[in-house]
């Protein structure tokens, strides 16, 4: 049963919208009153029903919508478009950790997300051969350990949110008994996508931890930015926890200058900084989502002259073996 009604989605759990969220493209036609492409695809439809609630019924072209909907265009190769466009599988280790910069790990703590984006750059990142246990928590600490320049902890996925409070209490019970590490953050999109994750237990760990803690947010449109993820990200703040966000430029969907402007003072009356605007990591079956990167360039030069300086994102591309993400503006 598709709940539409703003009262009945409060009602319910975090827990729940995860167990019902849509995964069949007729449910989504018909809650959406609108005709969809039943499309063949290995990374299926995945949206639960508080995002659903956001999009506009009857618009196929919403931008809410075209981040989530599997189309034709992803089963067509692209040359340049990789399955792991940023070479993380070869940068791995056995127990989960990529450490591609100085003075930070990220810790691929879960392979589930509650939403599949389909410009996702781990779509088809092998998360079965990374499923963490107490053996590479052992490890984990024993490779931070040796290396005293890192200071900083990135919990990644999938979605790390994705685990229980008890779960994530334990997560950072072992990463505060590093001492050498003062900063935690936490990469997610669930307070945008199921805002309820946003608990009294997740608030109460964030705001006892010793740890600096850092929430980097995904949002790529202001209109994912309702009052229920407004509440959550005060909750977070109110905890003294940072909020940033990343989005990603995607073709048919914010790479406007409205979009993009829109946007980011959504994120300022929220209390969140707009920390990066990333160009499309080229990963196999997003090809449609691609912007040039000289379109970016004048979008972004479009927003400084629009907006005050903290307001602008910086324009940024990953790539492989750099020692950090490759800063094209802001």
């Amino acid at each position: 049963m598709i709940l539409r009604t703003k009262d009945a989605l409060y009602d319910q759990s975090w827990q729940w919208h995860l167990k019902n969220s849509l995964t069949n493209i007729e449910e989504l036609a018909e809650a959406l009153n609108i005709k969809l492409p039943d499309v063949p695809t290995n990374f299926p439809l995945l949206v639960p029903l508080p995002y659903l609630n956001r999009i506009k019924k009857g618009d196929p072209n919403d931008p809410l919508l075209l981040q989530i909907l599997p189309i034709g265009k992803e089963n067509m190769p692209t040359q340049g478009f990789l399955k792991d466009p940023l070479e993380e599988v070869s940068q791995t280790k056995s127990h989960g950790i990529i450490h591609k910069y100085h003075g930070r790990v990220l810790i691929v703590a879960t392979g589930s997300c509650a939403i599949n984006c389909r410009y996702c750059f781990r779509r088809h990142f092998p998360y079965n051969e990374y499923k963490l246990s107490k053996k590479d928590w052992r490890e984990i600490e024993e490779y931070v350990t040796k290396d005293p320049s890192i200071k900083e902890i990135i919990l990644s996925g999938g979605d790390p949110l994705i685990m229980t409070d008890k779960r994530l209490n334990e997560f950072i019970g072992r990463i505060k008994e590093l001492k050498q590490v003062t900063h935690l953050r936490v990469h997610t999109r669930l307070p945008i996508v199921i805002p309820q994750r946003v608990t009294e237990d997740l608030i109460s760990w964030a705001g006892e931890t010793k740890l600096r803690t850092i929430f980097v947010i995904h949002a790529n449109h202001a209109n994912e930015l309702d009052d229920a993820v407004g509440s959550a990200i005060l909750r977070l703040r109110s905890a003294n926890v940072s909020v940033l966000n990343q989005s990603v430029l995607l073709k048919g969907i914010n790479a406007n200058l409205k979009s993009l402007v829109d946007l980011s003072w959504r994120l300022s009356n929220l209390g969140v900084i707009p920390y990066y605007l990333h160009l499309l990591d080229k990963v196999s079956g997003s090809a449609h989502f691609d912007v040039p990167e000289e379109l970016g360039i004048q979008l972004v030069d479009q927003m400084t002259a629009q907006l005050p300086g903290y307001l602008v994102p910086k324009l940024v591309r990953e790539v492989p073996d750099a020692p950090a993400k490759v800063q094209i503006r802001g």
